[in-house]
C-alpha cells in the first residue's frame, strides 16, 4: 500500500470507530433511566483514539525497524555477487535506492547493482504487505478493545481530557528537548574540536585562518582558530544595524501609535512591514550593488579609504532589514498601554510629548526591550547580507569602512562542500555555534532582567 492508501485507511477506521463509540452511548442500555456519565461525543473520541494510536505506533516502529532489515539484505545480495567493497557500502546502497526509486537511470548501473535493485524492490513490496496487515490489524484491535470498555458509567470525558493534557505536555516539551539536543550536539563536537585546538587559543586568539591540510599529501597551513576577529566583526555590524534600526523603528512606532491619523496608519504600517518580507538575498544585492559603491564614493570624497566590502555597508542594510521587527512590535506594545495612564497624565497637565516620554514609553519598556532583543538576535544571525556586502576577511578592526566577517558567515563557509568531520576546520563551526549560543543566551538574561524590573513597576 502506498502512503496515500494507508492514510485513507487510517481516516476510514478512525471515523468508523468514532461513530461506533458515539452510537454505543446514543442507544439506550439501562432500563432504569440512568444518564451516561459522559456525553456521547466523548465516547466517540475515546474509541477513535483507541483505534488511531495503535496504527500510529505500528507505522513509527516499522519506519524505525525497516531500514535495519532491508539494508543488510540488499548489501548481502550485492556481496554474494562479489560486487561489494566494505568501504563503499553506504555509497552502493544509496545508488541502489536511487535506481529503484527512479532518481538515477538504470542504464548507468552495472549488472550487480540491477540485481540488487530487483531484490530491493521485492523486499519493499513484501515490507509494504506486512506493514498493511499490521496496520489494519492494530487499528481493528484498538477499535475492539476501546469499544468493549464503553458503557454509560464509563468516564470517557476524563480519559479524553487526560490524553489531551498529555499531548499538550509533549508538544510543549518539544521545544525544550530540541534546544537540549542542539546544545548537546554542539557541545559534543566542540569537545572534539578542543582536543585539536587549546581552549584559550580559541577564546583569546586574534587570528582566524582555518585552512588546514586534510590529507597528508596536501599542501596547507597549520591553521589559526582565534574567534576574537569573528565576534568583533559580528558585534560591529550588529552595532551599526542597531544604531539604524532602533531610532527609526522606535520613532516610527511612536508616530504610528500616537500621532498618525487612522487613514495614514492603515497605509504606512503595512508599507513598513513589507520590509520584513523581502528575502535577505535581495538585501544583499542592494548592499553590494548600491550601498557599498555609495560608501566608497563618499569615502573618496571625504578623503577616506573605504573598502568595496565594508562593515558599514552590511550594517546599514541589516539595520534597514530589522526596522519592521522593532517598529511593529513596539507599536503593538505602545497600543497595549492602558488608556488610564494616558488620561491620568493629561489630566495632570502634561503635554502629549511629556506623556509619551514619561508615562507611555516607561510602561511599554518591557515590550520594547523584547523587540530590540529580537532585532539584535536577527542582526547577529544574518549571513547573506554579510557575505555579499562585508566579505569574508577576518579582520580585527573597529573601522566600519574595512572588510570584516561574522560568526554565522564563517560557519556557512566552513560547512559548504565536502568536509572531513575529524578536521579542526570543520569542528570549528560547532565551537563557533556553541559560543554564539551562549552569547545570545546572555543577551536574553539581560533583557529578561530589564523586563522584570519595569514590569514590577507598572503591573
Amino acid at each position: 500500500m502506498t502512503f496515500i492508501q494507508l492514510a485513507l485507511v487510517f481516516v476510514i477506521l478512525v471515523l468508523a470507530s468514532g461513530v461506533l463509540g458515539w452510537r454505543r452511548i446514543r442507544i439506550p442500555q439501562l432500563a432504569d433511566g440512568v444518564r451516561p456519565r459522559s456525553r456521547a461525543i466523548y465516547h466517540g473520541f475515546y474509541n477513535a483514539l483507541w483505534c488511531a494510536l495503535p496504527m500510529l505506533l505500528v507505522v513509527a516502529a516499522w519506519l524505525a525497524v525497516e531500514p535495519g532489515i532491508i539494508r543488510p539484505a540488499v548489501l548481502g545480495e550485492l556481496a554474494a555477487n562479489g560486487a561489494l567493497i566494505e568501504e563503499n557500502s553506504a555509497f552502493k546502497y544509496v545508488e541502489i535506492k536511487n535506481v529503484a526509486e527512479g532518481v538515477l537511470p538504470s542504464a548507468l548501473a552495472d549488472k550487480s547493482v540491477l540485481q540488487a535493485v530487483d531484490h530491493y524492490r521485492t523486499l519493499q513490496q513484501q515490507s509494504g504487505i506486512v506493514l498493511t496487515i499490521l496496520f489494519i490489524t492494530a487499528g481493528l484491535a484498538g477499535l475492539y478493545l476501546g469499544y468493549r470498555r464503553l458503557c454509560h458509567l464509563f468516564p470517557a470525558r476524563e480519559k479524553v481530557e487526560g490524553f489531551v493534557r498529555v499531548f499538550l505536555f509533549v508538544s510543549a516539551s518539544v521545544a525544550i528537548l530540541t534546544t537540549i539536543s542542539i546544545v548537546l550536539a554542539l557541545a559534543f563536537e566542540t569537545l572534539r574540536f578542543f582536543q585539536h585546538v587549546p581552549v584559550m587559543d580559541f577564546l583569546l586568539g586574534t587570528k582566524w585562518s582555518p585552512q588546514v591540510a586534510i590529507r597528508a599529501d596536501q599542501v596547507g597551513s597549520s591553521g589559526a582558530f582565534g574567534m576574537v576577529p569573528l565576534f568583533a566583526g559580528t558585534l560591529l555590524i550588529a552595532l551599526i544595524a542597531m544604531l539604524v534600526a532602533v531610532p527609526v523603528g522606535l520613532f516610527s512606532a511612536i508616530y504610528l501609535a500616537e500621532y498618525a491619523h487612522p487613514a495614514a496608519r492603515s497605509v504606512l504600517k503595512p508599507m513598513l512591514e513589507v520590509l520584513a518580507g523581502i528575502p535577505t538575498v535581495v538585501y544583499g544585492f542592494f548592499a553590494a550593488l548600491t550601498v557599498a559603491p555609495m560608501i566608497v564614493d563618499l569615502g573618496h570624497t571625504l578623503g577616506l579609504d573605504a573598502s568595496s566590502e565594508s562593515a558599514l555597508a552590511a550594517g546599514l542594510v541589516v539595520g534597514l532589514m530589522i526596522i519592521p521587527f522593532i517598529s511593529s512590535l513596539s507599536d503593538d506594545v505602545i497600543n497595549s498601554v492602558p488608556y488610564s495612564l494616558r488620561d491620568g497624565s493629561l489630566a495632570m497637565g502634561a503635554t502629549k510629548s511629556e506623556t509619551i516620554r514619561k508615562v507611555i514609553l516607561p510602561a511599554a519598556l518591557p515590550g520594547i526591550a523584547g523587540a530590540i532583543l529580537l532585532a539584535v538576535s536577527r542582526a547577529i544571525g544574518e549571513t547573506m547580507i554579510v557575505v555579499m556586502a562585508a566579505g569574508l576577511a577576518a579582520n580585527l578592526t573597529a573601522n566600519p569602512l574595512e572588510s570584516v566577517t561574522t560568526v554565522t558567515a564563517q560557519i556557512v563557509t566552513i560547512l559548504v562542500g565536502d568536509q572531513e568531520f575529524d578536521s579542526p576546520k570543520t569542528l570549528a563551526a560547532f565551537a563557533l555555534g556553541l559560543t554564539l549560543f551562549f552569547v545570545t543566551l546572555a543577551l536574553n538574561f539581560i533583557a529578561l532582567h530589564v523586563v522584570r524590573k519595569y514590569r514590577e513597576q507598572y503591573d
